[in-house]
């Protein structure tokens, strides 16, 4: 069986490996906490809140595949199985039911500063190993603290 070689160092590979498996796991975890709000959030603002979670499923989504691509790209196998997410993740678990468009907010500003918090020790961590893989750190941490300001200002 073939198997991709990367062309950095094997510690620089195993920052830059664990780095991407850690984003893996909080982007598919993201976009599992955003559409089960997504589903089950009621209240006076239902549209726009209902409307803005997809947003962050279409942007974790999106980031997900790239980090995974990536990882393979450095001859890394990506895990988005449901048990590595359910182990890794970084995100607090939501409660089950309907949720109130307002705590349905505050539940999406508490995950995407956790997802944050960790892609910035993402970006620290990997500039000197390979700063391509940060540039990608870089860019879903902009996109997505972008998201948690829109859902801060949507609950003031």
């Amino acid at each position: 069986m073939y198997v991709v070689k990367s062309p950095l160092s094997d510690a620089d590979l195993k920052v830059v490996s664990q780095a991407l498996q850690g984003a893996l796991v909080d982007l598919v975890d993201l976009s599992l906490v955003a559409k089960q709000v997504h589903w089950n959030v009621v209240g006076p603002r239902f549209r726009s809140v209902h409307l803005q979670l997809d947003e962050v499923v279409d942007v974790a989504r999106a980031h997900s595949d790239t980090v995974a691509e990536r990882a393979s790209a450095l001859g890394v196998p990506p895990d988005g199985r449901a048990a590595t997410v359910a182990a890794g993740s970084g995100i607090e678990a939501v409660a089950e039911g309907w949720v109130k468009d307002s705590d349905a907010i505050g539940s999406l500003v508490a995950a995407l500063g956790a997802v944050i918090t960790r892609m910035r020790e993402r970006v620290a961590a990997t500039g000197d190993a390979d700063p391509v893989s940060q540039d990608i750190f870089i860019g879903i941490t902009a996109d997505l603290e972008k998201h948690h300001w829109m859902f801060q200002a949507e609950n003031v």
